[in-house]
């Protein structure tokens, strides 16, 4: 198996760097006009150790109106072999978290969790897992011991090896890919981890009607491989990446995921450049799904799609004028839409955008949580308590002590 896919990593090189760190940008005003009127209520950190680095968290409201989040936590670094999955617990609406609880912690790198919990109070929880952090010791090309503006020192290197040696080849493979828990009892007990066949950062989100979509990157599938050797003998031009974004589902409360449609291609774009996708659906059934996007056509940019035959069929992705990514969305109470993602140039920081013709246009950003530390940041969710609060969480890099947190805004639209 080829271990060598373009990464993060990858997109962070020459012009691309050059774009996130170098000269910034204020984020692009959106199409939909003036935000609307809002209020901080507080800020706080969530999680915070000067050995961890946390990242990527999900948030959820469980059905007796508990919040829970999952973080890849236990890491050393950004790339690292020993990313697990960790939740988080809070029964007093985010004033106080309980300590993590480990509810993953494979041979490889376990990263990029997502939470749905359903209407009826199952709690799915997706990741990925990843052997990344494998170009730090195993790549030839690269001096072990110059990693950009850090060293690895021979202990760390050492240390590294030992992880990674942990298991060999064969079961690495077996390890690769993507994967959700599921949970009838609140968390209380897991079931066995499934394979799933798709991936997204903040996971699957739920219809009206009750089917669970899941918008997001294949990998490591057979239906991915047919798809591409079906388009190769019909004639169609080569997908340099092989990948393929598409929309699964599930109509048993995530026991069980189908293939339901491909998400088109833009015309230029490589569809390996889409990823971290997350989708909602609007009051009058239109689903609305929003990607990254590293292809040169609006690069660092979100994009956005929509279908309105509950997702059998969509329309070619297009900027929204979004700089910043990914994105977490969300149907409020009173039928709004509203958008969460994190800004890494200038200005950086987590940003919301509200909606309210379902997903057609979105309002200018509203700046919830600054940061000028480092562009090592962003991921927010939101969740909207009952009392019409919103709490959005990220993570972020501190000017000081920890590694990287976890911190929480809870706020209210005016």
């Amino acid at each position: 198996m080829d271990f060598s896919p373009i990464t993060r990593r990858d997109l962070l090189k020459g012009a691309g760097a050059a774009a996130l760190f170098g000269a910034g940008f204020l984020p692009r005003a959106a199409f939909g006009g003036q935000a609307p009127a809002f209020e901080i209520l507080s800020t706080q950190t969530i999680t915070e150790s000067p050995d961890i680095y946390f990242g990527w968290p999900t948030i959820a409201v469980t059905a007796d109106g508990e919040l829970i989040i999952v973080v890849s936590g236990g890491r050393e670094a950004h790339l690292c072999p020993f990313g697990r999955i960790d939740m988080l617990r809070s029964r007093d609406n985010g004033q106080t978290w309980t300590w993590p609880q480990t509810l993953s912690d494979s041979p490889l790198d376990d990263r990029d969790p997502g939470i749905l919990v359903t209407d009826k109070g199952t709690i799915l929880v997706t990741w990925f897992t990843s052997i990344e952090h494998y170009g730090y010791v195993l790549d030839p090309e690269l001096d072990r011991r110059s990693r950009g503006e850090k060293e690895m020192s021979d202990e760390r290197f050492d240390r590294w090896m030992r992880v990674i040696g942990r298991i060999g080849e064969q079961e690495r493979i077996r390890e690769l890919g993507s994967w959700i828990l599921r949970s009838t009892d609140d968390g209380v007990n897991w079931e066995a981890r499934r394979r799933i066949p798709v991936n997204a950062n903040h996971g699957p989100f739920q219809t009206k009607s009750g089917r669970i979509l899941y918008p997001g990157v294949e990998m490591f599938t057979d239906e991915r491989a047919e798809f591409f050797a079906q388009e190769k003998a019909a004639g169609a031009k080569a997908n340099p990446s092989g990948n393929r974004v598409s929309l699964w589902y599930s109509d048993d409360d995530g026991q069980n995921w189908a293939f339901l449609s491909a998400i088109p291609t833009r015309e230029g774009d490589d569809p390996y450049l889409y990823h971290e996708l997350h989708g909602v659906e609007a009051e009058d059934g239109t689903i609305i799904v929003q990607m990254r996007n590293h292809n040169e056509r609006d690069n660092l940019q979100t994009l956005q799609c929509e279908s309105t035959d509950g997702g059998k069929t969509w329309t070619v992705p297009r900027a929204i004028g979004v700089r910043g990514y990914p994105s977490h969305l969300l149907r409020l109470a009173d039928g709004r839409l509203l958008m969460s993602y994190g800004c890494r140039i200038e200005s950086m920081g987590q940003y919301a955008r509200v909606s309210d013709d379902r997903g057609k246009s979105w309002s200018d950003p509203m700046y919830l949580g600054p940061n000028d530390v480092s562009a090592d940041l962003g991921y927010p969710s939101t969740v909207q308590l009952s009392d019409g609060s919103l709490i959005t969480i990220w993570y972020e890099t501190p000017a000081e002590g920890a590694k990287t947190v976890i911190k929480m805004a809870r706020w209210v639209l005016k």
